[in-house]
């Protein structure tokens, strides 16, 4: 067994992400969750593909859960893939669960970019002052309607006015999760524009506030998603772990990517 360790979307050297890059070994799925809690980091499996076009299966788990999808280690795998076989040409993945498939690219940034397709999903009805309340603001108005887009998680997108709004945020976590569990997704992602194209962001789906996310790759590719353009996204500054996102659109699909570098 080899364990790679890396930090991804960090907007500064030393920041990022963490995820670990294990290859070379087989275990079950509660012998690799044991491992990722004990650990208390991402872990990503890189295992042998069946599919000729496809260099790898990719299996995730969170210290609580496994996950069908986890951008900023999908980042890490392209980096140990790209090592072990140049980067030169995009790098075909596929996920263990849900067998989505994810092109790999790299540039001279020590950037790795995921390509992803928009997902069609279900909008919920959400009543004027159901937002208000999740977020405990009452009153709140976004700036534009929320609206529910997924790259392979499906999130609502909130916008706020400001940082300031932003950071002020503390919503009631266990209403978000029950609420997101009924209707089928993933949590609230709350962002407000900064000009130029960017962004900052703050993901809201665990219970336990001080697992809220440092970088979420997906809405990052969802906000593209709706938006129709790239992005530059800020996040992580509430866990003080600044990360920076990056998302092109290229045709039918969004890339989405980052910094990279072993840990």
């Amino acid at each position: 067994m080899e364990i790679h360790s890396f930090r991804c979307f960090g907007a500064h050297d030393g920041e990022g992400n963490p995820a670990l890059v294990i290859e070379g070994e087989s275990s079950s799925s509660s012998a690799r969750q044991a491992f990722a809690r004990a650990r208390n980091v991402t872990c990503v499996w890189i295992d042998p593909s069946d599919e000729p076009d496809v260099i790898a299966s990719v299996d995730y788990f969170y210290p609580h859960t496994r996950s069908p999808l986890c951008l900023h280690a999908t980042l890490a795998v392209g980096r140990r893939l790209f090592e072990l076989h140049g980067a030169e040409d995009e790098l075909t993945v596929k996920t263990s669960t849900g067998g989505q498939r994810l092109g790999l690219t790299a540039n001279t940034n020590d950037e790795v970019f995921v390509r992803l397709q928009a997902q069609n999903v279900m909008q919920p009805v959400i009543a004027s002052d159901l937002v208000g309340h999740l977020m405990e603001v009452p009153g709140l108005q976004p700036v534009r309607t929320p609206f529910v887009a997924s790259v392979g998680s499906p999130k609502l997108l909130v916008e706020v006015a400001n940082t300031t709004t932003l950071y002020d945020l503390e919503p009631n976590l266990p209403a978000i999760v029950a609420w997101s569990k009924d209707i089928g997704i993933n949590g609230i992602y709350a962002y407000c524009a900064l000009g130029n194209d960017s962004y900052e962001g703050r993901n809201f789906n665990h219970v336990d506030p001080k697992l809220e996310d440092s970088a979420t790759g997906v809405a990052a590719g969802a906000l593209s998603s709706i938006l129709g353009h790239g992005v530059t996204l800020l996040q992580g500054r509430a866990i003080g772990r600044s990360c920076r996102i990056r998302t092109r659109i290229a045709g039918p699909d969004i890339l989405v990517g980052g910094s990279v570098y072993r840990a």
